[in-house]
């Protein structure tokens, strides 16, 4: 049996668990008592391979924590397990096949709810209500629901995507640095300037990129120079007030377009202040008049609890997805 509905655990506490690039965390808690009671981590990210997300590799590193923090909380059985995982939407197959079973086998889970990360993100931020969240770190994604369906724009990787990011906003300084370079119009000398100081000559910038599997992590690694060129400069201005409009494009493109839903930014781009911030929030006013602008919550270790005690008091209200949340009644467990 699946579905959001499915049948919930009293007496049982919970796991929630945030799998993302920089490893796992995990929480152990009671719906009905204080909630989050222990916590783990580990800094080791799940691996892929080609059937995607590893569920053996997973299993590996969740067990013990869930096992230990169970006992430090005092909870006997864990009834109910939510795995708030990145690449889910699309690496996430073998993980929806094979961890309801394993969990209720091993840990003697009776409901198994696998999230993609957008939405642990989004119920994080902004609870189980209708709105939209941007997601902006090094990529950019913006998920919204009106709490019928949800909707989900760009986050297509740095080559294809995610626009507006840290690496797309990376990108486009070292792009302005070497127009600069070249005598090419819309060229920027101190982007230039901080690029050199960085990287080396930028005549080595692709011997530097091209070869690193990290490339998104080192492009973003230079949006906080864009940013504090911004004040001085024309072309890092313009850059940002163009990520701006691409971080509004997609907040618009999911946003409930009745009512009066409300949104977030969330990521670590917002800690580049004001030189971003003040255009986003002109070009979220623009282009969602209709739209309250609140801050996040909480993280996705947040929202994970959330989905968490909700369903373990049988009142999550968030819609499924084949791909986004998935929510099974383990037999047996």
């Amino acid at each position: 049996m699946t579905g959001a509905g499915a049948e919930h655990t009293s007496g049982a506490g919970f796991l929630a668990v945030d799998s993302g690039g920089s490893g796992l965390r995990v929480v152990v808690g009671t719906a009905g008592g204080p909630g989050p009671l222990a916590r783990r981590a580990s800094r080791e990210p799940v691996r892929t391979g080609p059937r995607g997300i590893k569920p053996g590799h997973l299993l590996e590193q969740l067990l013990p924590m869930a096992r230990e923090s169970a006992a430090e909380a005092g909870v006997g059985r864990i009834g109910t397990v939510v795995i708030g995982a990145a690449g889910l939407a699309t690496l996430g197959d073998a993980l929806r096949a094979e961890l309801p079973g394993a969990l209720g086998r091993e840990l003697g889970a009776r409901t198994v709810a696998l999230v993609a990360d957008a939405v642990t993100a989004y119920v994080g931020a902004l609870g189980p209500r209708p709105g939209a969240v941007v997601a902006a770190g090094t990529g950019l994604i913006a998920t919204g629901t009106d709490l019928a369906r949800w909707r989900r724009a760009d986050g297509w990787g740095h080559l294809l995507g995610d626009c507006g990011g840290g690496a797309w906003i990376g990108r486009a300084g070292l792009e302005a640095a070497l127009r600069a370079h070249d005598g090419r119009q819309d060229g920027s000398a101190p982007l230039l300037a901080r690029a050199e100081e960085r990287f080396g000559p930028v005549t080595g910038l692709p011997g530097v990129l091209y070869p690193r599997t990290d490339r998104p992590a080192v492009l973003a690694s230079f949006a906080p120079e864009v940013a504090a060129c911004a004040d001085a400069d024309p072309v890092a201005r313009g850059i940002l007030r163009a990520a701006a409009r691409h971080m509004a494009d997609s907040a618009a493109a999911v946003c409930p377009p009745e009512g009066e839903p409300r949104i977030a930014v969330t990521g670590g781009l917002l800690k580049m202040g004001d030189p971003l911030v003040v255009p986003l929030e002109e070009e979220l006013a623009r282009r969602l008049p209709h739209a309250r602008r609140v801050e996040a919550e909480g993280d996705p270790l947040h929202g994970s609890v959330r989905v968490a005690t909700d369903l373990t008091t049988g009142c999550l209200t968030l819609p499924e997805d084949d791909r986004m949340l998935t929510v099974t009644t383990v037999p047996g467990g």
